[in-house]
């Protein structure tokens, strides 16, 4: 528990292969369902504070008991902290988030006045602002800060009740595409 966010909501994992990953955490690790969006349609991204262009991204959501799991494929080479991640340290966990509902502007706050800087950040859709957050002490440490609104509190709702009663059918839900 952290005494300046609450607990840790979601640990994220970059990887090269989506459909591999979320086979893997289902079938090998039990984890699912995977709440999974091929085009996830990133709206406005930055780079290390400045416009940039934006990332192609594919995304697969599941809880793992009260922590949600996400699974991040970039399939292209605009910048990004995900693809910094892959080059420098491979593939697996990326960064750990905090959600919050009205304190996005104040916990960016709290850990830029602890040195920290954001690597990237914007927003998905309609739905709320996202940013990761780098330290020169720990770079392969990564902070993300998740607001809720827009409908994503209620879709993470949505998938940590799904996990509560799955039996392990279905693990993977495609959202946004033919079934």
């Amino acid at each position: 528990m952290s005494l300046l966010f609450g607990g840790v909501c979601q640990i994220g994992y970059v990887v090269r292969d989506i459909e591999k990953a979320m086979c893997h955490w289902s079938e090998v690790l039990g984890v699912g369902p995977w709440f999974y969006k091929k085009e996830v349609g990133t709206t406005e991204f930055r780079y290390y504070g400045e416009a940039s262009a934006l990332p192609d991204l594919s995304i697969a959501l599941a809880n793992s008991g009260g922590v949600q799991i996400e699974l991040i494929q970039q399939r292209n080479d605009a910048p990004s902290l995900y693809l910094d991640s892959l080059k420098h340290f491979g593939e697996g966990m990326q960064h750990i988030a905090y959600w919050t509902d009205d304190r996005f502007d104040e916990y960016a706050e709290r850990l830029l006045a602890r040195g920290y800087v954001e690597g990237h950040g914007g927003r998905m859709g309609m739905r709320g602002r996202f940013a990761y957050y780098v330290h020169a002490d720990l770079p392969g440490n990564i902070v993300e800060i998740s607001e809720m609104s827009g409908g994503k509190g209620e879709y993470f709702a949505t998938i940590a009740d799904a996990a509560k009663h799955w039996d392990g059918n279905d693990p993977i839900r495609r959202i946004g595409a033919p079934q």
